[in-house]
């Protein structure tokens, strides 16, 4: 059993003991520890917050404790129900709320759940505020409120319409042309919310030709829910063979896109961010980007051409909205597929990033795979290993940075080391028990030898 406790959120394990796994008694724990941070904070006499989860089995029996505790603290509820990471974040700031919990362990699988917290302005917490929250957590130090000072509860399952047709006024997204286009696209949403958002997305553009597989939100993952090549053979298959001009797959909380080209081949997640970046620097050049440490250089090389400049925060969506914020960024987000444009909000948005790659391909008039042959080959390699409770990352990264000692290294998130031809970047995970290892080279061969490197020196160890 398993509890992660991090700026991504509180996430473990359904079932087994509390403090040890994510159990009712830890969900309303940590959900009154939240409500009283967000009540200290506030000057309002009477907060709302707005509650959303993705499909999965456990979700329902999370929601009732979190609204539950919610209105036991005195805060008045927005439930959407089924919804997606960037429909909360968006409904947040549309209604004007005080905050907001999303219940989905992302691309973890069905065993897992997880609260994801927001602020007012739809955004995660920010490290110093998580740290503070998790203190009152630890102290039960909340207090809840007497009968006449409950919260109520209302519902609004429109959620997703309402977000989508935010997406659709976007300044960049040309939904009359994608329609005159003509799209086939198929779609991949696991058995998640995205089998909601997606479909009505593409018939908001237009896109009558859709194949749908796994797009029932009853939580039954067909495969891993991660986004990763070695997991969407299925859609692969299916974009080729039905002659679909795009796949579309998405995570279970929808806030990753990977995208699968005509052929059958993945676009590349990483190349998800590119794409879109260089469609809006192409409309606004000279603007800044920044990903994260474990992104592609891709990123920098269109930036720069663009005449930009490129800036890399520590991984975390929060980090990188704090970077994109200090540096006036015009597009961000991380390598994973996560979209981040701040015109409409400061989140990771696959509808965003479904509707901008769209209007590129239908106003540049090019395949998927005439369109990934217009930007710089890099490959990374993803890996991970488990950590011993006792594993000492200190002594890990000094092993690392001591081998390395002759090349340029970053110490912001983990331990990045610079090479002439690419990077390898070792840091612990937020999400999961181990220690994630990305390289990137200019082949795959390059870049699996530089995190096979690191790999024996920490096995070493």
């Amino acid at each position: 059993m398993t509890l992660i406790k991090s700026i991504s959120g509180i996430r473990g394990t359904i079932g087994g003991p509390s403090g040890d796994a994510l159990t009712p008694v830890d969900i309303v724990r940590y959900t009154a520890a939240f409500a009283s941070f967000m009540k200290k904070r506030s000057n309002r006499k009477k907060l709302t917050f707005v509650v959303g989860r993705d499909a999965r089995k456990s979700g329902k029996m999370v929601e009732g404790l979190v609204v539950s505790t919610l209105i036991g603290m005195g805060i008045d509820v927005i439930n959407g129900g089924f919804s997606t990471t960037p429909t909360v974040e968006m409904a947040v700031i549309d209604k004007k709320a005080d905050g907001g919990v999303i219940i989905t362990a992302s691309h973890n699988p069905k065993q897992w759940n997880a609260l994801k917290l927001l602020n007012r302005y739809g955004e995660f917490l920010s490290d110093e505020d998580g740290k503070e929250m998790l203190k009152l957590a630890e102290n039960e130090n909340f207090i809840f409120s007497e009968v006449d000072e409950l919260g109520c509860v209302v519902t609004d399952y429109n959620l997703i319409d309402s977000h989508i047709q935010r997406v659709l006024q976007m300044k960049y997204v040309d939904a009359d042309l994608v329609e005159r286009t003509k799209f086939k696209i198929a779609v991949d949403a696991v058995n998640s919310t995205g089998g909601i958002a997606i479909p009505r997305l593409l018939e908001a553009m237009g896109i009558e030709d859709v194949i749908e597989l796994y797009c029932k939100p009853d939580g039954e993952f067909p495969h891993n829910p991660e986004p990763l090549p070695e997991n969407l053979t299925e859609i692969s298959k299916v974009v080729k063979n039905k002659k679909c001009d795009l796949g579309i797959v998405v995570d279970p909380d929808v806030d990753r896109l990977a995208l699968v080209m005509e052929n059958g081949e993945m676009f590349g997640e990483e190349y998800t961010l590119v794409a879109v970046a260089d469609y809006i620097l192409e409309n606004e050049p000279g603007g800044n980007t920044v990903s994260n440490l474990s992104s592609t250089r891709a990123l920098r090389d269109i930036t720069e051409k663009a005449g930009g400049k490129y800036f890399a925060s520590a991984v975390g969506e929060v980090n990188v909205v704090e970077k994109m914020k200090e540096v006036n960024a015009v597009i961000g987000g991380e390598g994973n597929g996560g979209v981040i444009y701040p015109a409409l909000h400061y989140g990771r948005d696959a509808l965003v990033g479904v509707a901008l790659f769209l209007t590129l391909m239908a106003k540049r008039n090019l395949k998927a795979s005439e369109l990934r042959k217009a930007y710089p080959d890099y490959y990374i390699s993803k890996n991970k290993l488990e950590l011993d409770r006792d594993s000492d990352l200190n002594k890990i990264f000094d092993k690392v940075k001591s081998h390395y000692a002759d090349y340029p290294i970053l110490t912001i998130d983990g331990v990045k080391v610079e090479f002439p031809d690419g990077w390898v970047h070792l840091r612990p995970s937020n999400t999961e028990p181990v220690i994630r290892i990305y390289a990137e080279s200019t082949s795959m061969e390059k870049a699996q030898k530089y995190a096979d490197e690191v790999k024996e020196i920490i096995k070493q160890l």
